[in-house]
């Protein structure tokens, strides 16, 4: 058997690559472990960037439930250290509430639609590769059988076969004295706060939604839209833990006394289920000494784990695919330029080594002891400072990258991402989501006299052209890879030779030469 790419893992990651691969006229076959779809939920939102990356591509909408746009949300924590987000001119902070179950689901069907092939049951058993081919070596429920690929990537989780098969390293640290649980329970209705959605707990007070930290451990509490209530412990402890046992409402009750000092009487909800009850003994941060070996990569947690607060999880490893999809289809399309798939590696483990500090950085304020605790009473303090909640927010919702897009400009959006626009065209108006969803590179010509358009047309083929007007921006033209990055901009009204040179340059540098 032959394929293009080959992807071992069928989870959100495994998807969204399968999908942006297939939109670029490539073909991946998706190998997955299981040989059904997870019926318990692994997590409940998605947080940051990530959420306007899948409105750029048609995606939000059937996931929310909803035809309207994306809006940031007021507040968030660091550590849980409340964030007042009203203060910020621009708020990068967006959250999508729904479990992963029915993100895989979204992503499951949209990647059928454009005819992937997801074979459930089977599973990455070996691998070998050289300059042209790696070959996959598969137990399926006929048996074993090989497929010849271009590239293998490895969306496998961080037990990831292929990340061990190839030999990639996963060096990190560990946290084994913590304790963490995770359930969907149901609490009594009188405890819920209906105007806060937090808990008003006998013998301890009013508990905000989300993390709270005490100096036993941390206690959160989340309402979650048409799912069970969600209450998570974390504590620096493994005294009288049975680690074979699986998790009971009984243990979690007690662990919940423990750190907030006052009972929560807990029941399991209402409905067949399944519903988590999850129980885990230390805390991973590891990072892939690589993202690619020859013709192997990683995405997701293939490649990183970190510590779960925040969410940044799907963020991170969403945005991998997208940043990865386009990359290998040029190569195997054949236009690629020379090191575009080498800047998958450049520019993601990066942004990975960023999560993994700031995800230790949140668990050294959650820790017990009284240093800790004037640690925070110091951020808090910190987080009053406008500045200081643009930088943390920036950070954990993925907006502060800036690639090196490798063509010497200073212009400030080159390397970012692209801001959203309503844009007037010859059509009506549109938002640039709408122009996006193709996942095709894109040049936005707002010029006054339409003359940038004129420098692109050799790259028709690869590179979309779209003029129009908008009040959203002074800047008059702006080229998008299809990751929504920034590979060139100008604020030149009427470009000159060197604005139109600049632009060849990059068009050249991302999207090879001209056919």
């Amino acid at each position: 058997m032959v394929a293009d790419v080959v992807i071992a893992g069928a989870g959100p990651n495994g998807l969204m690559l399968a999908r942006e691969l297939s939109l670029a006229g490539v073909h991946p076959v998706v190998l997955e472990r299981l040989p059904e779809p997870r019926r318990e939920n692994r997590a409940n939102a998605l947080i940051g960037q990530v959420v306007q990356m899948l409105d750029r591509r048609g995606l939000y909408q059937p996931l929310a439930g909803t035809s309207e746009p994306p809006q940031p949300i007021p507040a968030f924590f660091f550590g849980a250290v409340p964030m007042d987000l009203h203060m910020l001119d621009d708020n990068p902070f967006y959250l999508l509430p729904v479990p992963q179950t029915h993100i895989e689901r979204v992503l499951a069907e949209r990647a059928a639609e454009l005819g992937v092939e997801v074979r459930r049951g089977h599973e990455l058993t070996g691998l070998s590769q050289n300059a042209d081919t790696v070959t996959v070596e598969v137990t399926g429920p006929n048996g074993r059988y090989q497929i010849d690929g271009r590239y293998l990537v490895g969306a496998d989780g961080a037990h990831s076969m292929t990340r061990k098969l190839a030999g990639i390293g996963f060096p990190g640290a560990a946290s084994d004295d913590i304790v963490c649980r995770l359930a969907e329970v149901a609490v009594p209705e009188e405890f819920v706060d209906p105007a806060t959605g937090g808990l008003n707990l006998p013998g301890h007070g009013y508990i905000p939604p989300m993390y709270n930290r005490t100096e036993q451990g941390v206690f959160a509490y989340a309402r979650l839209p048409s799912r069970p209530e969600m209450v998570f412990t974390l504590e620096w402890t493994t005294s009288g833990i049975d680690v074979d046992g699986s998790l009971t409402l009984e243990e979690l009750h007690d662990s919940i006394h423990r750190v907030m000092g006052a009972d929560l009487p807990l029941r399991p909800p209402d409905g067949s289920g399944p519903y988590r009850m999850d129980r885990w003994i230390g805390v991973d941060t590891r990072l892939a000494d690589r993202y690619r070996d020859g013709r192997v990569l990683l995405v997701g947690d293939a490649a990183h784990v970190h510590f779960v607060i925040g969410g940044p999880g799907l963020n991170l490893g969403l945005q991998d695919a997208v940043n990865l999809g386009w990359k290998l289809a040029a190569v195997i399309h054949g236009w690629a330029p020379a090191g575009l798939l080498d800047s998958y590696d450049a520019e993601r483990r990066p942004v990975g080594e960023r999560v993994a500090m700031h995800s230790q950085a949140q668990l050294a304020l959650l820790a017990p002891g009284a240093e800790v605790t004037a640690l925070r009473e110091l951020f808090t303090e910190l987080l009053r400072d406008q500045t200081t909640v643009a930088h943390i927010a920036n950070l954990m919702a993925g907006a502060d990258i800036r690639y090196d897009m490798g063509i010497g400009e200073t212009h400030p959006l080159v390397g970012r991402w692209a801001p959203d626009l309503l844009l007037t065209t010859g059509k009506g108006q549109v938002r640039l989501a709408e122009l996006t969803t193709t996942a095709r590179p894109l040049l936005l010509d707002l010029t006054e006299d339409a003359s940038l358009a004129t420098a692109a047309h050799e790259c028709r083929d690869r590179v979309d052209t779209v003029t129009a007007h908008t009040k959203d921006t002074s800047t008059t033209g702006l080229l998008l890879r299809p990751d929504c990055y920034l590979a060139w901009a100008t604020d030149t009204p009427r470009p000159d030779h060197h604005d139109r040179e600049s632009l060849r340059a990059a068009l050249t540098t991302w999207f090879g030469p001209s056919s």
